[in-house]
C-alpha cells in the first residue's frame, strides 16, 4: 500500500535526522499517513511532527522540515513540503503512479490483496437461522454482511471458515412439528384449533401437503417428531437454495444440540463454579456477571434444570477457541447486544483469550417503495422473505444494498432504486463501468483494428483524469485494510462507486480509441484493462457479477 511506503520513508527520515543530530532521539510513535481533504495539499500527508513536538522539545514545523530534508531518495515521492503547524504533504511522482498500471496488469485480480492475517485461521459465523421458516429480509442483511466480511478477510491473508450455527431441538422445534401436523389435519378436512404462537406462514401448509403426497393420509397418525424432522429437512433445503441465489456457502454447520449431547454445557458450568464465577441460588445456577461490571448476575440453568440460551453459546465459543481460531467474528442481530458481553466474559473467566471474539451487531432493514415503508406479498410467511426481495430486484442488488451502510445503522432498502437502470442506482452505475471496459477491450477496439499492446508506454498517462483513475485503482488495498481492521465491509460499496465514477470521468475526458496518437491509445488501453481488473475484483469481493454488457 502507498501509505505503508510513505510511512517507511518517514521513519527512515526520522532515523537519519537523529543520526545527523538535527533531532533528538526519542521513541517514535506510529506514523499516521492520511489523504488530505483538499487536492492542493498533495496526495498524502502525515501529522507525526505534531505528536513528536513535546517529547523532542521542538516546534512541530522544525521537526517537519527535518523530515523533509532527510527523506531518502525514492521513486514514489516527487516532492514533500511543510504546511500549517507542522504537516508534511507528499506529492506522488506522476511517472511512478503511471507505472503502477503495469504492476496491476502483472499481478491481475489479486493485485490489491494485503497480508494482514498471515495465514492465521479466522471463523465467520453468520446467518445461523434456526430451521423454522424461510429466510427473512433481516437474515439477508446478516448473510451479506457475513459473506462479504469473509471475502475481505480472505483478501487480507486470513484462512477463513464460514460457519452456520443452528438449533434443531427444544420448544420451537416441537411447535414447528405440531404446526405442520395441525395443518395436515386441516388439509384432510379435520376441524382444528390453531394456536396463535404456532407458525402461521403458508409455507407450513406447503410442507403439510408435501408430507401428504409422500406418505398419504396415514401420516396423520404420526406424532410431532415425525413432522418436525421432515419440516426441518425441507426448510433447510429452502434456506440453502436461497443462500445459493446470493452466491453464499458455508463450510461448517454446527448444531446447538451437540453441546448437550457431548456434555460441553455441563463442563462449562462446573468449570465456572470451580473458578468462582458460577453459583447456585434458589435452585438455579447463576453466572457472576457483576464481577465484570454487569448490573446483575445472569441465570445459566433455570430451577427446572433447563439451560438458558447463554449457556450453549458459552460452550460454543469455548469450542471455537479450542479449534484454534485466532479471530472469531459473530454476525448477530441487535437483539443479541445484551447477551454477548456475558458470553465473552464467561469465556474470559474460563481462561480463554476472549479478545479474539469480535461480535458484529446489525440493525433492522426497512423495505421502501416511493418513500413509503412497504410489506411485500407474504404467501409463504407472516414476514417478508428474502426470496421475495431477490425475485423483485435481483441478487446483485440485494448484496450491494444490504452492505451499503454500516452494520450498526438501520437501513432503508429502496426497492425502486434497486431496480432502476440509471446512474442513480449504484449497482447499475458500478456494473455499467465494468461493462464499458469490456465494450472497449472486446468489441470497440477489435472493430477499429486496435490491438492491445502489453509493451505500451504507460508514462504517457499524464491527464488529471488518468491520474485520478490510477489513484482509485491503487486505493483498493487501503480499503481492504480498513474493512479488515474494522470489520466494516460497507466501505467497499463507497469505494466501488468512487472507482466507477473515476472511470466514467476518464471515459468522458480521455478518448481511448481516438486519442491524439497511437501510442497514447495503447497506453489508455492498458489503463482500461487495469480499471477492468479493479472493478471486477471489487464486484467479486461484494459477491456480485461483473457483466460484460448491459
Amino acid at each position: 500500500m502507498i501509505p505503508d511506503r510513505i510511512r517507511h520513508l518517514v521513519e527512515e527520515a526520522l532515523r537519519a535526522a537523529v543520526k545527523a543530530g538535527d533531532l533528538p532521539e526519542v521513541p517514535v510513535p506510529d506514523v499516521p499517513v492520511e489523504r488530505p481533504k483538499h487536492a492542493q495539499h498533495g496526495d498524502f500527508a502525515t501529522p507525526v511532527a505534531l505528536s513528536l513536538a513535546r517529547p523532542m522539545r521542538r516546534a512541530p514545523r522544525q521537526i517537519a522540515e527535518a523530515i523533509v530534508r532527510h527523506l531518502p531518495p525514492n521513486a514514489v515521492i516527487e516532492r514533500a513540503d511543510v504546511a500549517g503547524p507542522g504537516f508534511v504533504n507528499f506529492h506522488l511522482s506522476p511517472v511512478w503512479v503511471a507505472r503502477q498500471v503495469d504492476n496491476v496488469l502483472a499481478k491481475g485480480a489479486h493485485y490489491a490483496d494485503v497480508n494482514l492475517g498471515h495465514g492465521r485461521h479466522a471463523q465467520v459465523e453468520f446467518v445461523s437461522a434456526n430451521p423454522t421458516g424461510p429466510l427473512t429480509v433481516g437474515h439477508g442483511r446478516n448473510a451479506v454482511i457475513g459473506d462479504t466480511l469473509a471475502n475481505v478477510l480472505e483478501a487480507t491473508g486470513w484462512n477463513v471458515t464460514r460457519e452456520y450455527y443452528y438449533n434443531d431441538a427444544g420448544r420451537q422445534m416441537r411447535i414447528l412439528g405440531e404446526s405442520v401436523k395441525l395443518r395436515l389435519l386441516e388439509v384432510l378436512g379435520h376441524p382444528v384449533e390453531f394456536p396463535k404462537e404456532y407458525y402461521q406462514g403458508e409455507y407450513i401448509v406447503d410442507i403439510a401437503r408435501a408430507i401428504l403426497e409422500r406418505y398419504g393420509p396415514e401420516a396423520a397418525e404420526e406424532e410431532w417428531p415425525f413432522f418436525k424432522e421432515i419440516a426441518q429437512e425441507m426448510i433447510f433445503a429452502d434456506i440453502k437454495a436461497t443462500l445459493e441465489r446470493l452466491g453464499i456457502r458455508h463450510d461448517v454447520l454446527t448444531n446447538e444440540a451437540s453441546f448437550y449431547e457431548d456434555g460441553s454445557i455441563w463442563r462449562v458450568v462446573e468449570a465456572l463454579k470451580a473458578k468462582g464465577y458460577a453459583y447456585e441460588e434458589d435452585g438455579a445456577v447463576w453466572f457472576r456477571a457483576t464481577a465484570f461490571g454487569a448490573d446483575k448476575d445472569r441465570v445459566l440453568v433455570r430451577s427446572t434444570g433447563e439451560p438458558t440460551y447463554r449457556l450453549p453459546d458459552i460452550a460454543y465459543h469455548v469450542q471455537k477457541l479450542e479449534r484454534g481460531f485466532e479471530l472469531i467474528v459473530d454476525v448477530l442481530g441487535a437483539d443479541h447486544v445484551a447477551e454477548m458481553p456475558d458470553v465473552i466474559n464467561a469465556v474470559r473467566a474460563l481462561g480463554y483469550e476472549a479478545d479474539r471474539i469480535r461480535p458484529i451487531f446489525y440493525q433492522f432493514v426497512t423495505l421502501v417503495r416511493h418513500g413509503q415503508a412497504v410489506k411485500m406479498s407474504t404467501r409463504r410467511a407472516n414476514f417478508v422473505t428474502l426470496d421475495e426481495v431477490i425475485d423483485e430486484v435481483g441478487g446483485d442488488a440485494v448484496r450491494f444494498f444490504m452492505v451499503s451502510r454500516s452494520h450498526d445503522a438501520q437501513m432503508e432498502f429502496d426497492l425502486e432504486l434497486a431496480k432502476a437502470q440509471s446512474d442513480e442506482n449504484p449497482v447499475y452505475y458500478v456494473q455499467y463501468a465494468h461493462a464499458r471496459t469490456a465494450g472497449i477491450l472486446e468489441r470497440m477496439a477489435p472493430e477499429r483494428g486496435v490491438i492491445f499492446d502489453p509493451e505500451a508506454d504507460v508514462t504517457l498517462l499524464t491527464h488529471p483524469a488518468e491520474k485520478a483513475l490510477i489513484g482509485e485503482i491503487l486505493r483498493l488495498s487501503e480499503v481492504l485494510s480498513q474493512c479488515s481492521h474494522r470489520l466494516e465491509p460497507h466501505h467497499l460499496t463507497f469505494y466501488a462507486r468512487d472507482l466507477a465514477r473515476a472511470f466514467h470521468i476518464f471515459y468522458r475526458d480521455c478518448p481511448v480509441l481516438t486519442a491524439e496518437t497511437a501510442e497514447l491509445t495503447a497506453a489508455r488501453m492498458k489503463l482500461v484493462k487495469a480499471a477492468q481488473i479493479a472493478l471486477a475484483r471489487t464486484l467479486a469481493l461484494l459477491g456480485m457479477k461483473a457483466p460484460k454488457q448491459m
